[in-house]
């Protein structure tokens, strides 16, 4: 099944599909400059936790393009690092504290995603290893950013290999937010099970939660499924649970921003609501996600920090206004399930299951 481009670096810049058009405009933004690239985090032009690490990590390499870069020169491009000409006077200890900065910066743009700070934490491990020169620990940092990239697609896959075998043909599963190839390197993870199960030839039709605020259920998950020919009904989310009661769901699968290490889970805002409808009605609630999501030093969901959005994002929806001037309105990003109402986690290691102590 076809990757979508979710993100790439290319001749010195990051590329990036501008997730806030979709569906009505596609889009790919050319970012040169790290404030831009923070920009486009913030505004949920990219988005979803395993996209985010591509991000960051990305970002790094855009800071050295940004403060070093000569003329219509690059240093990065997506298979190559030509550092030949990166300036001899900029020393490894210069090097190490811009990047250190444009890091911290970048991973203050989304508290809850966990995938963010752990790709900027591989990008830093790599920068403080003891290098000749600054080109060499450049170069390094390249392909470390390939390979947090080149890993995400490999563990996606797997994660799809994984959950498809829990779907039976003819099933429908309800899904929340946006978890296909546009929230990670291209493929998905709980809209990945959905698209392995369809390569392997069954027959699966998706409930897409439409996902207020911002509607990345119906506008990015149902888009997916569209322009892969999977059959998709778009529900508000308040209708998933009389859709459980009628016994028409075989299972819900969403995606994860960061799980605590005794199994809560960090999810879209909405996410609480249908594990628990799910759960008073006997379908199986999946979390698919790669291990890099789990939080190691995160205990159980009351650690987990939440992101709290604009009021305006409830208030109104691209400038129209949907409730009365003064009115005050409540927007955090996520919700934490806890673990006892997720039936199993689809990691790229395999499902597990209760009890969990990841």
């Amino acid at each position: 099944m076809n990757v979508l481009p979710t993100i790439a670096f290319k001749k010195g810049a990051v590329e990036l599909i501008d997730q806030t058009l979709l569906p009505a405009e596609y889009k790919v933004l050319r970012i040169t400059k790290v404030e831009a690239l923070c920009e486009a985090i913030k505004s949920l032009r990219i988005r979803g936790a395993p996209a985010l690490g591509i991000a960051g990590a990305y970002g790094l390499l855009l800071a050295v393009e940004e403060k070093w870069r000569r003329f219509d020169a690059y240093y990065f491009d997506e298979d190559t690092a030509t550092l030949d000409g990166f300036p001899s006077v900029v020393t490894l200890e210069a090097v190490r504290d811009h990047l250190g900065r444009a890091g911290e910066t970048l991973r203050a743009t989304r508290p809850t995603a966990v995938n963010l700070g752990w790709a900027i934490d591989r990008m830093t491990k790599v920068c403080r290893r003891e290098w000749v020169s600054a080109a060499d620990m450049l170069r390094a940092l390249h392909g470390e950013a390939r390979a947090i990239h080149t890993e995400d697609l490999e563990m996606c896959r797997a994660i799809g290999r994984h959950g498809a075998a829990l779907l039976a043909d003819g099933d429908n599963v309800v899904t929340h937010c946006n978890t296909g190839g546009l929230a990670t390197s291209g493929y998905g993870t709980a809209l990945g099970v959905v698209f392995a199960a369809v390569e392997s030839g069954k027959k699966i039709h998706v409930f897409a939660d439409e996902t207020r605020p911002l509607l990345q259920g119906a506008r990015l998950n149902a888009w997916e499924c569209v322009e892969r020919g999977i059959p998709v009904s778009v529900l508000c989310d308040g209708a998933a649970a009389s859709l459980m009661g009628e016994k028409k769901i075989a299972c819900a699968i969403v995606g994860a921003d960061r799980i605590a290490t005794n199994g809560d889970t960090a999810n879209k805002i909405g996410t609480l609501a249908l594990a628990l409808a799910a759960k008073r009605f006997g379908v199986p609630f999946y979390v698919a996600a790669p291990t890099s999501t789990i939080d190691p030093a995160i205990p159980d969901g009351s650690a987990i920090p939440i992101e709290h959005r604009a009021e305006d994002e409830v208030t109104s929806f691209r400038g129209v206004v949907s409730a009365p001037e003064g009115a005050l309105a409540y927007n955090p990003a996520f919700d934490v399930t806890p673990h006892d109402l997720i039936a199993a986690f689809i990691t790229e290691k395999g499902v597990v299951r209760p009890p969990f102590g990841l």
